[in-house]
């Protein structure tokens, strides 16, 4: 299942201080898991007794009853594979402790304690419990219903065969200023289970939301929080059974709260994934201890965990780059005036006297040019410093130079038309080519003559010449060597062909009725770079999407290939669930296959590409993001989808 795991979090009813009730209730939400095929399923804090026992916990019978409690649910794992954290009172020596039994497969793997005990306000933890911190560093040998187990906060259970692994802490450790969880990531804990009692108070729950989020985020993570639920004492308080699993920062799943029935949320989680961040995206190696201080105790689980049977609670949109609904204005805004700062500073550098663009009535042109617009807004300059040039060929239809000379008019930008078949017809003479051979000289003479004219322009104006190839084009190498591909300055080069649409269309909602019409058709107009001839009917007959594939597919690709270096195969696999409804394996399969040749053939350009800003967290900019030898060969990872 190429690293996914299923989480579960659950909140079973219980009665306070009734454990038989209590197990009976565990069990049944352990079964549920396990039949769902969950790999670990985290059940609230103290959850074999109830949490709000308060000075019950003193009483030996009530121990003695956790105790039995635990070795019959313990019983109840034997026939699964699937890791359960259930809570109970232990007393070790004189000092009682609040803590969670890891088990799995009919055994008790550990014991962990909670460290941070809450005690202002409305708990008072110290009155019954002992903080971890009195047993020292380590961890030690304890004897549970007859068996040796380890007890001690410093443990890190892992799957051998996999790369699941995972910790745990209890409720308030997350709340801490360093959290146990930070250091048990740092030893290799790809998740982190949390038994929690949290109260309900006003504005807590989303505190508590971004607390697991920010957690999971900092230490490259999955993170499953399950919290008492309401039938705890409601003597002073109330408890809202808050179930929370989150994923690198991102909230996969949560439980609605105050539920009188028994609550249980899933998510699948990509472990995979999780390592490759901790590898290549962040400082997190750099926060290691040293080898000689600290120890941690690793665990390995006995019975293999069982993997996600598919990816039915997971995160895989089809297309990763857009910006959920709920954030979609916001984002497009903070991505398109990061566009408008990064050229507006090359602007004032640069102390260009003009902006030359070349403008085809094409996606990227238009975004380029709306960015050019807003920069000369943000600097108050009037948009007439903008030379707009549209430069119709052999393929150029009325559909496209129309859209391009409306919108150039509407914005204010200057506009010139420069035709360019003479002189590709001349050059076609100089070079002595065939203009009935419709071959990469054909097309290639276009974009280059185009360029030519763009930096021309800009020498006799003072202009920087402004590129429009986006993160998809620049990732196939789907761009004329030392023609589109050259610019001053590419505003473009971060931003994929999905979101190229995304940005237009948000942009035209907030524009004026003829201008916001204009933007819609140019985002409904298929992409084609226009280099051979029209349609009898004048309409496009060269489709960038009938050769290479559609654009969702790429950035799908793209998304997975750089951002977590996922294999073709599990790149299949996740493109197979995510557009299972829109395109047949075999066509996916294709094109991934002219993915990935063209994304190694294509280096060489990417070597040499202009400055642009990165806007997202993918970035093939060879000074900072992408390395990679224009040499380098794709055969091993082709050869796995062949």
């Amino acid at each position: 299942m190429f690293g996914y795991y299923r989480l579960a979090s659950a909140v079973p009813q219980l009665r306070i201080a009734d454990v038989d009730y209590n197990v009976d209730r565990l069990i049944a939400g352990f079964r549920e898991a396990s039949e769902k095929q969950a790999a670990a399923v985290v059940f609230p804090e103290l959850s074999i007794t109830g949490y709000s026992c308060g000075d019950l916990f003193f009483q030996p019978r009530l121990r003695q009853a956790a105790l039995e409690g635990l070795r019959r649910f313990t019983e109840a794992t034997e026939k699964s594979g699937t890791v359960a954290i259930v809570g109970l009172p232990f007393l070790y020596g004189d000092a009682l402790y609040n803590t969670a039994a890891v088990v799995q497969a009919g055994r008790v793997l550990a014991l962990v304690p909670k460290t941070m005990l809450p005690n202002y306000r409305e708990f008072y933890e110290k009155r019954q419990f002992t903080s971890a911190r009195a047993l020292g560093t380590g961890t030690r040998e304890i004897t549970v219903n007859s068996a040796q187990v380890p007890f001690g906060t410093d443990i890190v259970f892992h799957d051998m065969s996999s790369p699941f692994s995972f910790g745990v802490e209890i409720c308030e450790d997350l709340w801490s200023v360093i959290p146990p969880s930070s250091t048990l990531a740092l030893h290799g804990a790809r998740a982190i289970l949390n038994p929690s009692a949290g109260t309900e108070l006003t504005g807590k729950a989303a505190y508590r939301r971004e607390l697991v989020k920010q957690q999971s985020g900092r230490c490259l993570c999955a993170y499953a929080l399950s919290s008492a639920g309401v039938h705890e004492s409601t003597t002073d308080v109330v408890f809202g059974g808050h179930c929370l699993i989150a994923d690198n920062g991102r909230l996969a799943a949560e439980s609605a709260r105050f539920l009188r029935e028994n609550s249980l949320i899933l998510a699948d989680v990509d472990f995979e994934r999780l390592a490759a961040g901790r590898l290549s995206e962040s400082s997190f190696n750099d926060n290691k201890p040293l080898p000689s201080t600290g120890e941690m105790l690793h665990v390995t689980l006995e019975t293999d965990v069982p993997a996600s049977p598919g990816l039915e609670y997971a995160f895989n949109p089809p297309r990763p780059f857009l910006p959920v609904p709920e954030h979609r204005d916001e984002r497009c805004e903070e991505i398109i005036s990061i566009q408008t700062a990064g050229i507006a500073k090359r602007m004032e550098h640069a102390r260009v006297q003009r902006l030359v663009i070349g403008i085809s009535g094409g996606l990227d042109s238009t975004l380029a040019l709306l960015i050019c617009a807003r920069a000369c807004r943000l600097l108050g300059r009037p948009a007439s410093d903008i030379l707009a040039v549209t430069m119709p060929g052999f393929g150029t239809t009325d559909r496209t130079r129309s859209n391009a000379v409306r919108m150039c008019r509407l914005l204010g930008a200057e506009l010139r038309e420069i035709p360019i078949s003479d002189a590709c017809l001349q050059h076609f003479r100089d070079i002595g080519h065939d203009p009935a051979e419709r071959t990469t000289t054909y097309e290639n003479v276009q974009a280059r003559e185009r360029t030519q004219i763009l930096m021309d322009l800009a020498n006799k104006t003072g202009g920087l010449v402004v590129g429009t190839g986006d993160l998809s084009e620049i990732a196939l190498g789907w761009s004329t060597y030392n023609g589109d591909h050259m610019s001053m300055y590419a505003v473009n080069c971060s931003i994929p062909k999905t979101l190229i649409r995304c940005l237009i269309e948000h942009i035209a909602k907030e524009s004026e009725p003829e201008l916001a019409a204009t933007l819609v058709d140019i985002s409904n107009t298929p992409v084609s770079p226009e280099l051979l001839p029209p349609s009898d009917d004048g309409t496009i007959e060269q489709r960038t999407e009938d050769v290479l594939g559609p654009y969702d597919l790429h950035d799908f690709f793209l998304f997975h290939f750089i951002k977590y270096g996922a294999p073709p195969n599990k790149i299949l696999y996740l493109a197979e669930h995510a557009f299972r409804n829109e395109f047949q394996p075999e066509f996916i399969r294709r094109c991934l296959d002219i993915f990935i040749r063209r994304f190694f053939q294509q280096q060489f350009k990417r070597s040499c590409m202009p400055d642009g800003p990165k806007v997202g967290t993918i970035s093939l900019s060879p000074r900072g993001d992408w390395r990679m030898p224009s040499d380098a060969c794709g055969t091993i990872w082709t050869d796995q989808i062949s």
